[in-house]
Parts: C-alpha cells; structure tokens; sequence
C-alpha cells in the first residue's frame, strides 16, 4: 500500500505535465474522429469546420476578402481541456486524502483540493466528490496533525464548501469531531488570522452546548469577541467572527444544566467579559446590543455581585436607548437587565443607580419610559411601570405627576387582569418584590425575611438574608435602616393616595386568587405598607381603607392550613391595622 501510494504522490507531483499531453492528445483524437464524415451517413458540420468555407472572393473588384475568424471554439476546446484536467487532479486528490496515511502526500492533496475549488467555482460535481464520510475524516485528520498554516487554510477552505453544499456534511463534520478538538486547534492559532477564518466556519455549522465541554473554550471565544470586526469570506458567503463569539456565548452561558451554566459566567467575569461586552453594547447595533444585554443578564443572573460593577460602570444611554423603536426583544431585553440591576442590598447605591438612568443623557429616560409602557405587551408592564414609578419618586411625591399616574394606573391594570396569564403573574410578583426595595447582596429580594425577622421568626429565613453584608458600625446601619425607612413611607404614600381603594382592591383580589409567588408577594407589599403607614408613624388614614377591603382575605390566611410564612404575613398586617380606633 505504501508503495502504491508513493507512486500515486510522484504521479501527482511529477507527471503532471505528461498527463496533461496525454489527455490533450486524446482529447483531439477525439475530435478528429467527430469531424469524419462517413458518405452513407452524413452529419451536421461542427461550427469550426463551418469556418473553412467563410473565405469568399470578390470577382468583381479582383479582391479575396478574409473575414475576421472567431476564435470562440477554440476557446470553447481549451476550457473543456483545462476543466478535464482539473477533475481528474480533484478526484485524485480527493482520494489521497481520503485513503493515504502520509501527512506530506495528504497535505499535497489538500492544496490541490482548494486550488481546484477555486478554479472550478463551486460547480455542481464539486459536492458529490468530496462528500463522502471517508474524505471529511481524513481532511479532519490533516487539519489536527499538520502544522502548515498554508495547508490549514486550505483545509478550513474544503470545510466551508463542504458546510455550505451538504447538511450531511455538516453533520458528517461533527460526528466526526464530536467534541470539536480539531475546531478548539484552529481558534487557538493566532498566526495569520486563521482562528478567525476557522470561526466563520465553525459558525456555519452551529455548534450546540453538549460539544463545547472543554474549559478552553470561554478564553477562545472571548478573543474572538475581542478581533472579531473582520468580515470573513466563506466561499460567497460573508461571515462575521463577532457574531459567531456571540452565539458560541450563549451557548456556553444558557446551553447547559444551571450549575454549568453559572460555573461558565463566572469564568467568564473572572477573565473580564463584562468589559468586553459592555464596549460592544456602546457601539453595536440593535441585534448586537440585544445579545450583549442577555448576556450580561445571564451574568447577573449566574453572580449577583457583578450587579454593582455594572452599576457602577455599564453606560445607560445604551441601555435606554433600546427602549426605542419597534425592536421588541431587544427593548424588553434592555428593561429586564434595568430591573437587575435596582437589586442593590444599599438603598444609597439604588438610587445613584436610578439618577444616573433618569438623566440617560441626552434622553427623556421617563418619557421614552411612558411610551414603552403604552406600547409594550401587557406581560412587560409590571416592570415598565414599577421603572417609572421609581424614577418618579426621586422628584417631589407632592406634586401631581402624569408618569405616576400612568405607572400605578399599568400596575393596577396589570394585577387586575394577571389571572389570564400565568407569565403575567410571574412578572407582577417580580415588580411588587422590586418595589420593596430590600435585596441581598447576592440581588436576592429579602423583605419577606426581613418581615419575618421582625416577627420573631428566624428559623425559615434563607441563606442569602444570613449573609446580607454586615456594616462595619451599628451607626452606619442604622442610617441606612433610616434611608430604607423613608423610601419606603414616601412610596406607600404614593400608593394609596394614586391608586387609592383600587390598588387595595387589586391586591385583595391577587392574595385570593393569585399564584403562590404572587400571594406572598402581596402580602409582603401589605406588610410593608400597614408598617410604614401605621398611626405610630402620624398615618391615619390608610388603617380604615385597607381594613375594609383587605381584612377579610388577611383573615382567611390566618388558617392552619396555610404555610407558616402566609400565616405570620398576614398577622402582621392586620396588627398594623388593628391600631387604628376605626379597625
């Protein structure tokens, strides 16, 4: 077999002049036997045996005219030749590199592959040549072992046309290279630009979660993220590394199990992926940032602590931008990382938070806020009208307000007709958690844990409110209790006097016929509120009102076949009402 192979390498690298005559001199035997006419049979005259009788004279003027004699049959010959020619190297070489076990015959192979590839122009006997299993497998081996970057070009070239033409081949390449080794080889490369050539590739063929198990993978694509700008050219087609680093992000990032999916967004915080995606948000467009947004949401999502970096530094023009134009992902992508990033166990750091989007540089953030909220799908208006309503309250709550007053009128709405969708529910739930305005630092809410701290019941209070950063001095975190303390009365206030009988009555209605997460949450609001508004804080007008509409639901929650947590809730609430001479 050696030998045999051998001599098939000279004869490729050697001979190639000889055959060239060879099939020139069959070929024009060819077409002399064509231009035989036998007398008992006559033909039709080939176009360029027409041309021998196009030369006429002229009698008359004593004159020969030659006419001009086209040239295009010989053309027409020499092409058919040089394409003959061309096939014949291809199908060998083809079967080189999918038979022989020498790397310097194979690689030989490969260059006259990609050179054929070219010359032939993606025809349509190029597919069905090399797509078979026997040649992807060997081209694969010949790109794990060579160290020809010319040779890998090559071979990265053959894998684009092959993606390109088959599904087949597609999956052919990753059964293959099921855990895309050969793939994770190229994107290390840095010479030449190879890894991004190998990207635009890797790409086309849509890698998924369970073939990117290697720890290499975070670092590679992030690099990718980083050069990716240039446009890369595969076959016709024009591909762009920075949106495959993108994809291969989210697959790294939501593709796995949970555990493996925070294990992949630590790893990448830690190797400085936020600042990478946060440049890319400032200066990508809308499908780019929108990605950059869910991503950076995973990440929150994965680490909670990364929330006060991206506070601190995530530039919010960006980010409200998105809210505008018609690019309904992207919008409800930027809003739900805004709502991430309010969960801030300091109520100091919230509300720098919350200036800082309010001025949105040279936006109107509480305008282009109000139109969202008109605008958007019923399932985004609790977020969209608690985001208003918090960058309301950092103005005078005195003064009448038509953002106020269209926020509590959307959350009324929307917890009014939460029971048609379940999603709905999920995401008041979610809003009336973030009005509380108690989080850990992890980003958790706790104002249920804190609620029932003050109870006097510790035993079912979660890790994360055990470990709520501690301040270093009783001074310091009695002032931020303070803080906390006149956030949460100026809002209550807001609440009742806005929403009035009918915020009450939607909170009734929900703790009655709610979902578990959205009871709770109702009655965590309704604690938090009867608290803050309770006689012993000069209030004496909410008791009445909630005691009217409220006290009867409180009531039923107060039996033994409700959960603990529901039990004590609505106990203390309806101690904060009782106060009151009215009650």
């Amino acid at each position: 077999m050696d030998v045999q192979l051998d001599e098939n390498s000279d004869s490729l690298k050697m001979e190639k002049p000889a055959h060239r005559n060879i099939g020139l001199q069959e070929k024009q035997s060819g077409i002399r036997k064509e231009s035989t006419v036998p007398e008992t049979a006559p033909t039709p005259r080939k176009s360029y045996s027409l041309r021998l009788l196009s030369c006429r004279g002229d009698v008359s003027r004593n004159v020969i005219d030659h006419p001009k004699v086209t040239k295009r049959g010989n053309v027409s010959v020499e092409k058919e030749l040089d394409c003959c020619e061309v096939t014949v190297s291809l199908q060998r070489a083809v079967s080189i590199v999918s038979n022989s076990d020498s790397l310097t015959q194979c690689e030989y192979a490969v260059h006259e592959i990609a050179t054929a590839c070219s010359n032939l122009g993606g025809g349509p006997n190029l597919g069905t040549w090399m797509s078979c299993p026997s040649f992807i497998q060997g081209l694969l081996e010949v790109t794990f072992t060579s160290k020809d970057d010319a040779v890998l070009e090559s071979a990265i070239l053959i894998m684009g046309e092959l993606v390109l033409r088959n599904e087949v081949n597609r999956q052919i390449v990753l059964n293959a290279d099921p855990q895309l080794e050969i793939f994770l080889r190229l994107l290390a490369l840095r010479s030449n630009g190879l890894f991004l050539k190998a990207t635009a590739v890797l790409y086309l063929m849509k890698p998924r979660a369970k073939q990117m198990l290697s720890m290499d993978w975070m670092p590679l694509v992030l690099h990718i993220l980083e050069c990716g700008d240039e446009v890369q050219l595969v076959s016709s087609l024009k591909c762009y590394p920075k949106m495959a680093a993108f994809y291969f992000l989210d697959q790294l990032l939501t593709g796995f199990d949970i555990d493996r999916n925070v294990e992949n967004a630590k790893q990448m915080i830690a190797l400085g992926g936020l600042d990478l995606l946060m440049s890319r948000l400032e200066v990508g467009d809308a499908r780019e940032s929108r990605i950059c947004i869910s991503l950076l949401t995973s990440c929150v999502q994965a680490d909670g602590s990364c929330r006060y970096y991206l506070s601190d530094h995530l530039k919010k023009e960006p980010l409200v931008q998105l809210l505008v134009g018609n690019e309904k992902k992207a919008s409800a992508a930027a809003l739900n990382l805004m709502s991430e990033l309010t969960c801030l166990n300091r109520t100091s750091q919230m509300v720098e938070f919350l200036k800082e989007l309010k001025s949105g540089g040279c936006l109107n953030t509480m305008q282009i806020l109000l139109v969202y909220l008109q605008q958007a799908p019923p399932v985004q208006h609790p977020l969209a009208a608690v985001m208003l309503l918090q960058l309301d309250l950092l103005g005078d709550p005195l003064q009448y307000s038509v953002y106020r007053q269209e926020a509590i009128d959307a959350m009324m709405a929307a917890l009014e007709h939460s029971s048609e969708s379940v999603k709905v529910q999920e995401q008041c739930a979610r809003a009336l958690l973030l009005l509380a305005g108690r989080f850990s630092s992890s980003g958790e809410p706790i104002a249920e844990a804190w609620l029932l701290k003050r109870a006097g019941v510790d035993g079912s209070l979660s890790e994360s409110f055990r470990r709520t950063e501690i301040f270093k001095n009783k001074g310091a975190r009695a002032e931020e209790e303070k803080v906390v303390e006149e956030r949460l009365k100026k809002l209550a206030l807001v609440l009742v006097k806005t929403g009035n009988k009918r915020f009450l009555a939607a909170l009734s209605n929900c703790i009655s016929d709610g979902i578990p997460t959205l009871v709770r949450a109702c009655l965590v609001t309704v604690a938090w509120m009867s608290s803050s508004l309770s006689p012993l804080h000069g209030c004496n007008t909410f008791q009445p009102l909630a005691c009217s509409v409220l006290a009867a639901k409180l009531l039923d929650r107060l039996s033994y076949d409700r959960v603990m947590e529901e039990r004590v809730l609505a106990s203390l609430s309806l101690l904060n009402l009782v106060r009151h001479p009215e009650c």
